[in-house]
């Protein structure tokens, strides 16, 4: 039985709802090593919410032909486009100065 302890945090909620954002919208994440700087979401780092979103199953390895070796591609799994999208309701209701506070704090 897992303890809500063994749970991952979200470090960073802010980049958290961006990736789902980006993840909803098609773009793929890709992780080229376990260091923080290793995974890229539409070009940009993703530093803390890898583990959070693999963790969850809001994410999913997928083969790319396409790809290189020994790198992981990972697309959006249908329990995160509906997560992402109950996420995106709630940060958008949320008030500008409440999201700046996050962006700033994590």
């Amino acid at each position: 039985m897992r303890r809500p302890e063994d749970s991952p945090i979200i470090a960073d909620r802010a980049e958290f709802v961006d990736a789902l954002h980006q993840l909803l919208h098609g773009h793929v994440l890709v992780r080229v090593s376990d260091a923080s700087w290793g995974c890229q979401l539409n070009g940009a780092p993703l530093r803390r919410s890898f583990g959070t979103l693999l963790h969850f199953g809001l994410i999913a390895p997928f083969h790319n032909p396409a790809g290189f070796a020994g790198v992981g591609y990972y697309r959006i799994t249908d329990q995160g486009r509906w997560f992402a999208r109950q996420a995106l309701d709630v940060w958008r209701s949320l008030p500008f100065w409440q999201r700046s506070l996050m962006r700033l704090t994590g």
